[in-house]
């Protein structure tokens, strides 16, 4: 099997007394981050940091200081200098993102965290990441890559972490103000109040954005969210750190297309009554201590409440594409009620002749309670009816892990071991549709050990090679473990759906002008769990194996460090950067043998150039290239995704010292028509060209 490779309106920003880490200059935070037991680097995360060993893993830091203001949570920005990730988008401000050709369906087979917290709405029987934070809230997102992500959790597509902005360090009173207008009525307001004194840093924000979208009807979106965080320094050596966030957001859906209809307009709408809601509350309390010279402490325990609510209209047989059929609704609301707790630990000690071996360990332990109810309308816009699915659901999770960073010389090697528990129940109340088999009452147990191994050796005093093996796993969901359909039943030998993973790669940062990063990659997927008829069976195994490549380097530097001048602190830097992954992945068992999976194509190529003048600007100018694809597993037509290639522009100028700025952009330059989104009620196409342009002021 060979490899196979979006006029509008002028923003206006207003940002009051901006601290300084959004004015250019490295964030104390990232310091704290980048700065590792034996090495300096800001373009992966460091060999040991605070209870956590990334030594011989392959991780990304994307640095949200470091670009022009990303507007609108525009992930194709963000994640522009990370291979390996594609962004399935889509026209609301939910999140589609897989890794190596695993599904993107709400990053549901990658571990997604805020500050170090999970944020799916389950993390094993419900594992959509449908909240997600907003970019002007985050400071840096840290992506360990593969089998790396076992100290996070089991699943095999990585470990996506929104590290959140620290309390303003530079003075008691900071105050933030930030309005912005766009392409499609966009408009979007963030306020933020942050300061430090003494040993308290406190921080409050409030964010709102909302849209008309780019599609003819129903595909407005709104959101709102707000927060606080307190950072108190209880001495030199203990940090308490206190969070609370609230979010709501709620979006049209205007429904899937056809090819042909998106061809003639991809703006077409065919739903004018779906609507999709989201709220959520969620808190956290943690403390990091560092008890002595060789020895380190986090604590953490999170919990919240999170609500999803849909109502669609009904359509009679397949809905592809086409408007719906039936003048009622179905209306789901499902509610997760989360908490959980992690303790970690790290020791340096001495042995075999060496002052530099780690060891961390710790608990994790997570429950959720997960009512649902459907009820069906009718109407087609009926906000409620008649309740047709009670079930009560739950779920309890208790890891423990280990892993140990021997050092001898320039060779680290890093065993890890990570012991799942799972508890999983699902009790039917009612369901109107089960009308020849019992209501379901099920509970289930699962113990999986997951074993992982890191190596990394110092080549030089900049290159480095890294390797990891590690397993994975990925659990039943709810809708697995208990179909709620009529007649549907669960093969009584279902078993999780397991993988492993290998890597070997070679990163360096030879200079300070130039860094690069390249690996191989090896993922086998067995026992996948999915539906042949009416059964709910593991349908099949899949082989993932590619190459990925990543470099960037800074030309004027270049030209410095050839000839002994000092353009770059004149000039400013003129930079180019690149990555690419190669995929070739397969189903290798299973009905759907020798077809591909969905969302894997055979190339994607990030790509672009970036000119940054002293701490006065920036501007980039990135492109993303993507093969064509299915985004379906039996590769059928309706399903394939051609291949596009999207193109975005953005700056930022200060033109008052640091006070006043312009800032701008432009998304899909160059009006690329494309989707690269398909579900079973279509083709979501794409935004067409759209603008934003604003000033930024800071006192």
């Amino acid at each position: 099997m060979g490899l196979r490779l979006r006029a509008g309106l002028v923003a206006i920003s207003l940002i009051a007394a901006t601290p300084a880490w959004a004015q250019g200059a490295v964030p104390e935070q990232l310091k704290e981050v980048v700065v590792t037991d034996t090495k300096e680097t800001a373009q992966h995360l460091t060999d040991v940091a605070g209870t956590k060993i990334y030594d011989g893993k392959k991780t990304s830091v994307i640095d949200l200081v470091e670009v022009p203001e990303i507007i609108n949570n525009n992930y194709r920005q963000a994640l522009q200098k990370t291979p390996g990730l594609l962004l399935s988008e889509e026209s609301t401000p939910l999140l589609s993102i897989g890794y190596r050709g695993l599904e993107p369906h709400r990053a549901q087979f990658t571990q997604v965290l805020k500050d170090g917290i999970p944020i799916h709405a389950d993390m094993f029987g419900y594992p959509e990441a449908y909240y997600t934070p907003a970019f002007e809230t985050i400071d840096r997102i840290e992506f360990v890559h593969g089998g790396g992500s076992l100290l996070y959790g089991p699943q095999p597509g990585g470990a996506l972490n929104f590290i959140t902005k620290d309390p303003y360090k530079g003075g008691p009173l900071s105050f933030t103000l930030q309005n912005t207008l766009g392409s499609s009525d966009l408009y979007s307001n963030y306020m933020a109040l942050s300061g430090t004194q003494d040993a308290l840093g406190y921080l409050g924000y409030f964010h709102h954005r909302q849209s008309q979208g780019f599609r003819a009807y129903n595909s407005q979106v709104e959101v709102y969210s707000g927060g606080t965080k307190f950072k108190v320094k209880q001495d030199e050596n203990t940090v308490w750190t206190a969070a609370l966030d609230v979010y709501h957001e709620e979006h049209g859906e205007p429904g899937g297309l056809t090819r042909a209809d998106f061809d003639a307009d991809p703006t077409k709408a065919n739903r004018k009554n779906d609507r999709f809601e989201l709220n959520r509350t969620a808190g956290s309390l943690a403390m990091d201590k560092t008890i002595d010279a060789s020895h380190a402490l986090e604590l953490k325990a999170f919990g919240g409440y999170y609500e999803r609510l849909s109502w669609r209209q009904r359509t009679a047989g397949s809905s592809f594409g086409t408007a719906p059929t039936l003048d009622s609704n179905d209306i789901e609301s499902q509610e997760f009620y989360t908490f959980g707790t992690e303790a970690r630990g790290k020791k340096n000690y001495i042995a075999f002749g060496s002052d530099d071996h780690v060891l961390t360990a710790g608990v994790f332990y997570y429950n959720v309670n997960s009512p649902r109810i459907d009820q069906r309308g009718t109407t087609a816009d009926a906000n409620e009816g008649d309740v047709r699915k009670d079930a009560d659901r739950n779920l309890n999770n208790l890891a423990l892990f280990v892993e140990n960073r021997f050092q001898f010389g320039k060779l680290s090697v890093t065993p890890g071991l990570r012991l799942e528990n799972i508890w999983q129940g699902v009790k039917e109340n009612k369901n109107a549709d089960k009308t020849t088999v019992p209501l379901a009452k099920e509970s289930d147990y699962d113990f999986v050990p997951l074993f992982g191994l890191g190596a990394a050796y110092d080549l030089s005093e900049n290159w480095e090679a890294y390797s990891n093996i590690s397993q994975s796993y990925r659990p039943k969901i709810y809708t697995q473990a208990v179909p709620t359909g009529s007649g549907q039943v669960v093969n009584d030998d279902l078993k999780e759906g397991k993988s492993w993973q290998a890597e070997l790669g070679l990163r360096g940062q030879p200079t300070d002008f130039t860094g690069w990063d390249m690996s191989v990659f090896y993922m086998a997927f067995e026992d996948q769990i999915g539906t042949s008829g009416t059964t709910t069976d593991n349908v099949g195994d899949t082989e993932h194996m590619g190459v990925e490549l990543a470099g960037d380097i800074d030309f004027v530097g270049w030209v410095d460090h050839i000839k002994g001048t000092q353009y770059r602190n004149r000039f400013g830097s003129l930079s180019v950067f690149a990555n690419v992954m190669l995929l070739d992945a397969e189903f290798v068992r299973g009905p759907n043998k020798g077809k591909i999976p969905q969302y894997a194509p055979d190339f994607i190529l990030k790509t672009g150039l970036e000119y940054v003048y002293q701490d006065k600007g920036e501007f980039r100018f990135s492109g993303t290239f993507v093969d064509d694809h299915f985004a379906n597993d039996t590769n059928t037509s309706q399903f394939a995704v051609p291949s596009y290639k999207v193109w975005d522009l953005t700056g930022e100028w200060k033109i008052y010292k640091d006070t006043v700025s312009l800032l701008g952009g432009v998304n899909n330059l160059f009006d690329e028509k494309y989707f690269a989104r398909v579900r079973n009620d279509g083709i979501d196409p794409a935004a067409p060209r759209n603008y934003y342009a604003g000033v930024k002021t800071v006192w």
